[in-house]
């Protein structure tokens, strides 16, 4: 049992290196780093839903996105901001979670109906249109014409992707909040909201958040495995 542990867990690690790299690699990265975009998007458009309406969704190709969305009240605005780095965090866990409880196909629907969402009803601008049917049709090439061994590896890998870059993002958020308050994104939009906590302190929440879901995944999704 030790053996298959380590064997797994050495087999995780390298998934997660493989993830690292492709991320910063020259041009794939940016590509590839769109699937931790999305669901942060998406995040903020179905929080958006519950107070007000989306107009939009961009995604963009140095893989930054925007949401596009009115909100009727203070509370909406509030959790509407804190929803992406959540929502993506909160994907990973789950992708691993699926993963382990060997529901591969549910983890495939999911991954398949946000991109189905968000080109119907959210995505106009050209990459983003581009990206979603670009990815959705490599995707279900590559399902339908791998084995379910090369299936299984795959999810892993885009399960990996999404963790490093959920973790990634979020010490971004949280870097720029200390340099440039003012331009932080969902922590500058926070702090404007709250007032008395500045966007350091909205850049350490999503730090910790992605950092807690990062190791509650590892540890119910994949060590048991």
């Amino acid at each position: 049992m030790g053996f298959v542990r380590e064997k797994l867990s050495a087999k995780f690690f390298v998934f997660l290196t493989v993830a690292f790299i492709l991320i910063h690699a020259p041009l794939i990265g940016n590509y590839i780093r769109v699937i931790n975009t999305l669901f942060h998007e998406s995040g903020h458009a179905l929080v958006a839903l519950l107070s007000g309406d989306v107009e939009k969704i961009s995604l963009f190709m140095n893989s930054e996105g925007a949401t596009y969305s009115r909100q009727s009240t203070w509370i909406g605005r509030f959790i509407t901001s804190l929803a992406g780095y959540i929502f993506s965090s909160f994907m990973a866990f789950l992708s691993f979670l699926l993963i382990r409880k060997k529901k591969q196909n549910l983890l495939i629907d999911i991954l398949l109906a946000f991109i189905a969402l968000n080109l119907i009803f959210w995505v106009r601008n050209p990459y983003g249109v581009f990206w979603l049917l670009s990815f959705a049709a490599c995707f279900l090439y590559l399902l339908i014409k791998g084995t379910p061994g090369f299936r299984d590896h795959l999810l892993l890998m885009i399960a990996s992707i999404l963790l490093v870059d959920s973790l990634k993002s979020a010490y971004e958020i949280l870097y720029l909040s200390i340099a440039s308050p003012q331009t932080a994104g969902d922590a500058a939009n926070l702090a404007r909201l709250t007032i008395l906590l500045p966007a350091p302190v909205w850049g350490g929440f999503f730090f910790a958040q992605a950092l807690w879901f990062s190791w509650f995944g590892l540890k119910r999704g994949y060590y048991r495995a």
